[in-house]
């Protein structure tokens, strides 16, 4: 028997509504912090390159980029990262 991949678990786990509502929550900051690893990433820099550009450590970086840090970013932070890879930062509400 074959182990079931990640998106037959997630089709079948988003069938539950808890789960599909703690799931719609969560969505908006994983995908900021999806984001800021693919400009990131399409800038060529690393994290101790950001790092250098905004005057803090590599490991405040990973923590802003992590999928399981515990707090949100300042908008501050959020425009001086989006400069730093090229992008300005534009918020929108629908």
């Amino acid at each position: 028997m074959s182990r079931p991949t990640f998106e037959d678990f997630k089709t079948e786990a988003l069938q539950r509504t808890a789960v599909k509502e703690q799931y719609e929550k969560l969505k908006p900051e994983y995908e900021i912090k999806r984001k800021l690893i693919q400009m990131r990433k399409e800038a060529n820099l690393t994290q101790e390159d950001i790092a250098k550009i905004l005057h803090t450590k590599r490991s405040n970086i990973s923590r802003l980029e992590s999928f399981s840090a515990e707090s949100s970013p300042k908008i501050s932070t959020l425009m001086a990262y989006a400069e730093a890879t090229g992008h300005h930062l534009k918020i929108d509400f629908v």
